[in-house]
């Protein structure tokens, strides 16, 4: 019985094949996590990392002639064996650091390899279980195909950090079992996958299709080099000459293969944005305060947005907007969907150029050349005038600085040189004091008031000079007691502060409110309650002895908290993830329906060589451009404008494949011979 088309689901094949794609990227978003952290080597930094393990990747999915089911087999187990060696790897008891190193670049190497085969293999074998009648639910099943892909993104965000960090091994992150257990669930996909090789529509073996290609456009060329004549007959395409020695059948492949190729080349410039969400979108969080009121986000966990974005909009677009559209009269094509995609991540560079701006408002200024910045912090008991003798500005603050008074803010010094003395008038009740300190120019400093007996004393001290790279929190202490303190911040952070106002070493600490925080002298424990510690914040606290409330940590904010929310950047990741729905999940569909029968997993693999290019535009723009983030935003932004107007004067010239075109017969009569040549008659196209 005939299966109406409102009813047809996906064929079983097709979901069993699906295993892998969903697993492979539990596996690679994991590594790719812990990676940023097991290989960070001198000259190594994650990101090159990882933009070298993708180019490296998709350079082989070129390379690699994929036979499916038999490919994904074999090098689903050179990636399982890849990730049993990084785990290796990965143990501190097995070798020295060079032993480490070498493991993990082999264990990454074949990880690589297994990649690169497997992605192009699936994507095309589960294309080919849809008979040409159920064309709309193979588009659907690249829906799915890319749902699976981010539902494994998102289970590895959560999962991976739980196994490296929540197990101990060997007293440390258990780093081994967070490249190992998902590398054993690969292991049970592919079991699975093996299993159902008997329902599987198995494309007959097309050899070295790759080969083939090569070697039929080399024969074109040397062709028609060699029949230059005028006498001779012209061709309506290049490829005809070849038609001496391949069959017709092939000569119409490699036509088709090339006209979707060309239309390939201004497609890395969207992979290049859409590549920064993970690395230039996450430095601007961690800029950004995280507090929603109801939820505090770290950072880096604004990644979970895309992949949990995507598993809304892919249902949202299918079943909702493209239906919208269809039911609006408008023909909107696999190349319109992927031109509104471009548009849409423009968009999305803009709103983050914006953001960007915008944060660099709320930063606080930095000391240019022969310029420092001072606060006076008095820890007297009494209020203290303070002026700088010979300056321009000798006044600090116009009024006195009162007992344990927060400044608002730092006040400009100006030097006559890099490095200057500068002599300080200190008036405290009837004494007149003179004090004198070296500052260099670029600083931050705070000149620390105390009592001395019945007098008083100063002391300079070097502040940070600015945010934390990370979206931690900065402390340190001055301690005013006559005994030394130990303070446990947390399990794993302490730090000494000596006696007689002792000045810490800056510590980082998570976001959070550090209420009851332990210390001790050598002869009393003690807690102090610190408050919050908010993201990208420095603070100065001031353990002292007061008469009425016992041991306290006065607080100080040297650098403010960030202040402009993390919520700020959900317009420009539901922007792009957005326009990742149109023109990703439409590219694998289209990259499918218009390649050759013989050519499905070749034209997969040259859509995932687009991403390693994209990679590479990004290191050499960001090597090169020399700009402040939120311009080399701007520059993402209109670069893939421009590319998306030459995408799309490209698209509307660009002649569709049709299915009798890839599924003709091999080889049907000549009709006309003359001499040693053969005139091909081919359907013209507009490009």
């Amino acid at each position: 019985m005939k299966i109406p088309p409102h009813l047809y689901t996906m064929p079983s094949a097709a979901s069993v094949i699906l295993l892998p794609s969903w697993e492979q990227p539990l596996l690679t978003h994991g590594w790719e996590n812990s990676n940023k952290v097991t290989l960070c080597r001198p000259g190594w930094s994650a990101v090159m990392q990882s933009r070298l393990t993708a180019t490296s990747a998709s350079q082989v999915q070129v390379i690699l002639l994929p036979q499916p089911p038999g490919t994904i087999i074999y090098l689903s187990l050179v990636y399982v064996l890849g990730h049993v060696i990084k785990s290796l790897g990965a143990l501190p008891i097995l070798g020295g650091q060079v032993v480490h190193t070498v493991l993990s670049l082999v264990g990454l190497s074949l990880i690589a390899l297994g990649t690169g085969g497997i992605k192009p293999c699936v994507a095309a074998f589960g294309g080919d279980q849809f008979e040409e009648k159920h064309a709309e639910e193979r588009t659907r099943y690249f829906s799915v195909f890319y749902l699976s892909i981010n539902a494994g993104s998102l289970i590895s965000t959560f999962i991976t950090p739980m196994l490296r960090g929540d197990v101990q091994c060997f007293g440390e992150d258990c780093y081994a079992l967070a490249f190992g257990v998902p590398g054993l669930l690969m292991v049970i996909a592919l079991v699975v996958f093996a299993m159902g090789s008997k329902i599987y529509n198995k494309p007959p073996p097309e050899g070295n299709i790759v080969a083939q290609v090569f070697k039929c456009i080399w024969f074109a060329i040397s062709n028609r080099f060699k029949n230059r004549s005028g006498d001779i007959p012209k061709r309506q395409h290049w490829l005809d000459w070849a038609a001496e020695k391949y069959p017709k059948q092939l000569i119409m492949d490699v036509k088709a293969l090339t006209r979707i190729l060309f239309l390939y080349i201004p497609l890395p410039m969207f992979w290049a944005l859409l590549d920064q969400q993970g690395s230039r979108w996450t430095l601007q969080a961690i800029r950004m305060n995280g507090n929603l009121g109801f939820f505090v986000l770290q950072p880096d966990q604004m990644q979970v947005l895309n992949p949990l974005l995507v598993l809304i909009f892919i249902p949202l677009f299918d079943f909702v907007i493209y239906r919208l559209v269809s039911k609006c009269g408008i023909n909107f094509s696999s190349l319109r969907k992927m031109a509104v995609g471009m548009i849409l991540a423009c968009l999305a560079f803009a709103v983050a150029a914006a953001v960007e701006i915008k944060i660099n408002e709320m930063t606080p200024a930095q000391p240019g050349p022969q310029e420092v910045f001072l606060q006076v912090l008095n820890l007297a008991d009494d209020e203290v005038k303070v002026t700088v003798v010979g300056n321009e500005n000798d006044s600090l603050l116009i009024e006195s600085i009162k007992s344990f008074q927060k400044t608002p803010q730092y006040s400009k010094l100006h030097l006559k040189t890099k490095s200057q003395n500068f002599h300080f008038h200190l008036k405290y009740h009837n004494l007149s004091l003179y004090t004198e300190h070296t500052v260099q120019e670029k600083n931050w400093y705070s000149l620390v008031i105390r009592e001395d007996g019945n007098s008083i004393s100063s002391m300079m001290v070097k502040d940070t000079e600015s945010k934390t790279t990370n979206g931690m929190t900065t402390v340190r202490f001055v301690n005013t007691l006559h005994k030394g303190v130990n303070i446990s911040l947390s399990k794993d952070t302490s730090l000494n502060v000596g006696e007689d106002y002792g000045v810490s070493a800056y510590r980082t600490v998570q976001r959070g409110e550090y209420l009851a925080v332990h210390c001790r002298t050598e002869d009393k424990n003690f807690s102090l309650n610190l408050g919050l510690l908010d993201f990208g914040a420095a603070y100065l606290f001031v353990i002292t002895n007061n008469t009425n409330q016992g041991l306290q940590a006065w607080k100080t904010e040297d650098i403010p908290a960030n202040k402009m929310s993390i919520a700020w950047q959900l317009p420009q990741y539901a922007l792009v993830t957005a326009g990742e729905v149109m023109f990703s999940v439409t590219g694998l569909e289209f990259s499918y329906s218009q390649a050759p029968s013989s050519m499905k997993s070749v034209l997969q693999a040259a859509w995932l060589l687009t991403i390693a290019v994209g990679n590479i535009i990004v290191l050499v723009v960001a090597q090169f451009s020399g700009l402040v983030q939120w311009a080399e935003f701007i520059l993402f932004s209109c670069l893939l404008l421009v590319i998306c107007l030459i995408f799309s004067i490209m698209g509307y010239y660009y002649v569709p494949v049709k299915t009798e075109d890839m599924q003709g017969p091999g080889d049907k009569q000549i009709p006309h011979i003359q001499g040693n040549m053969i005139n091909l008659e081919t359907k013209k196209t507009k490009l």
